[in-house]
């Protein structure tokens, strides 16, 4: 089987359908508007915020991942900290090591943005997502149940 060829690069205005799709796999529960919404939200705030893509040729993107700088993040010592915020691989191209070059630009970019911390998070239940986590050097710090009650 040949290996999959990819470049990952920084988001284009060309990859904004792709970019949508590839949200919408991820955040299924989230609706369209709110996707958008949070697009361009990102598309505005580029000195703190920056998707990074997964090209495979033929205007198709493998995956993505959403990075930020937040000022403050549980567990960690800085008050300047790069965050994964959303990081994913379609599924049929997944074990080809596109997330792992993903979250490797990201930390560069938030190196290079003066960054010595690198954080995200991941639902409890979701082993896939922290096992992948685990093998890129994340280690887990702490867990939280939100809870909820609907008052009558």
């Amino acid at each position: 089987m040949a290996e999959l060829q990819f470049v990952v690069r920084p988001m284009q205005e060309s990859d904004l359908n792709e970019w949508f799709r590839l949200r919408k796999l991820l955040w299924d529960a989230t609706g369209d508007d709110d996707h958008q919404s949070e697009m361009w939200d990102i598309i505005e705030h580029t000195d703190s915020q920056l998707v990074l893509v997964a090209d495979i040729g033929s205007g198709r993107l493998a995956g993505f991942l959403e990075v930020s700088i937040r000022p403050f993040v549980e567990d960690c010592e800085t008050d300047h900290v790069g965050y994964l915020e959303g990081w994913f691989v379609d599924h049929d191209y997944r074990r080809n090591g596109i997330g792992t070059q993903l979250v490797s630009m990201a930390e560069i970019w938030a190196k290079q943005k003066g960054c010595t911390e690198m954080a995200s998070d991941a639902e409890i239940g979701n082993d896939m997502s922290l096992a992948a986590h685990t093998s890129l050097g994340y280690a887990e710090t702490s867990r939280l149940v939100h809870l909820r009650k609907e008052l009558d």
